[in-house]
């Protein structure tokens, strides 16, 4: 008899945050390769309803999007194995013997939270933790921090990096907007740990240049203090070559990542940072912070800025974006550095946990 294995990807409410495309890529990944007749487990995808049916007949359906499911959990079926793709779920398996996966992205609210809200989320996390068979974490760097903030009690973390996207061209669709030559290009929530404030000195000194910046504004109970901020700098300033583009749609964001002069991405706080393979794809300069887990997605084939004064992040660009352009074996490299994260190797690295846990 087959296991029965769920897989949460209640995360695909928000198809415009990291953790909303990570999901995508799972429905996708079981669309086009999961056959039930012919795999050791039954699947079953933790989905909203709008995504009920997404990704073929093969795999079966549970919704995320009930007020009843989310309040009554003990409510849903047994599973085997449970996995959380990521560690910010409200969802957990309820059966003592169901096995469970978590995913540990990042530790991030322990630099931007404080008092009692970090500790409910730490608190949150460690619960997760102790319930948890195996537990997984999406690069090195996440890996140390859980290692050394929370208390394991003898459980060994893996690194599995994230599954990136491969991204094709022929999907690509120009903005709506009319779009200025030169541009550069970043994408993200738009949000503090981010970072994207200090792009607009930066812009000050190119003024023959533009910058857009993809991505919807974090949601708060109140106004979103960090892009109204923003946004107020921009018209204050008279910074005429940055635009908010809000979001966009993934064909959208595929045309600026192909039609780019170089990404831009100045991010404080990273599990692993998406953007940057995604970016690499199309053999782009990659200029980023070497914050957190960046310096090492980001490798010997991104340009890192050793602080976020304007005329330093300038320096940088201007000493190695022509450079690069004119170093075909290095741009190269670089592709096929990021292509190596869009094999499935990942996903197969967690159906050899489904199988064996």
């Amino acid at each position: 008899m087959s296991k029965s294995v769920l897989i949460d990807l209640s995360a695909l409410r928000d198809l415009y945050c990291g953790l909303g495309q990570v999901a995508l890529s799972y429905g996708r990944y079981f669309e086009k390769n999961y056959r039930k007749a012919n795999s050791a487990y039954s699947l079953t995808l933790l989905v909203p309803d709008k995504m009920i049916g997404k990704f073929g007949n093969e795999v079966s359906y549970l919704s995320s999007s009930r007020k009843l499911t989310r309040k009554f959990q003990f409510l849903l079926p047994k599973f085997d194995v449970w996995h959380s793709i990521h560690q910010s779920t409200r969802f957990k398996p309820q059966h003592s013997e169901t096995k469970y996966i978590l995913t540990i992205h990042d530790l991030n609210y322990l630099y931007e939270k404080k008092g009692l809200n970090r500790l409910s989320k730490h608190w949150k996390l460690q619960q997760k933790i102790n319930r948890a068979d195996e537990i997984v974490c999406i690069s090195k760097f996440a890996k140390a921090e859980v290692e050394e903030h929370t208390k394991l009690k003898g459980k060994k973390c893996h690194v599995i990096y994230n599954h990136v996207e491969p991204l094709h061209k022929s999907k690509s669709i120009e903005p709506e907007i009319e779009i200025k030559n030169p541009f550069f290009f970043s994408i993200g929530v738009i949000q503090r740990k981010k970072n994207f404030h200090v792009l607009l000195d930066l812009m000050k000194l190119y003024p023959d240049k533009h910058l857009y910046i993809a991505g919807k504004e974090a949601k708060k109970a109140k106004k979103n203090e960090y892009a109204e901020m923003i946004k107020s700098r921009i018209v204050n300033e008279n910074i005429t070559n940055v635009t908010l583009l809000g979001g966009i749609s993934h064909e959208e964001k595929i045309w600026m990542y192909e039609n780019c002069e170089a990404f831009l991405y100045p991010s404080l706080f990273e599990g692993f940072g998406l953007p940057v393979i995604e970016a690499m794809q199309f053999g782009k300069a990659v200029f980023c912070s070497q914050e957190t887990s960046l310096k090492e997605i980001g490798g010997e084939h991104a340009f890192f800025w050793d602080n976020f004064e304007a005329e330093t992040m300038k320096l940088l660009i201007d000493n190695h974006l022509e450079a690069f352009y004119n170093n075909k074996e290095k741009v190269q490299k670089e592709i096929e550095y990021a292509m190596s994260f869009t094999s499935d190797s990942h996903f197969k690295q967690y159906e050899k946990l489904y199988e064996t846990i």
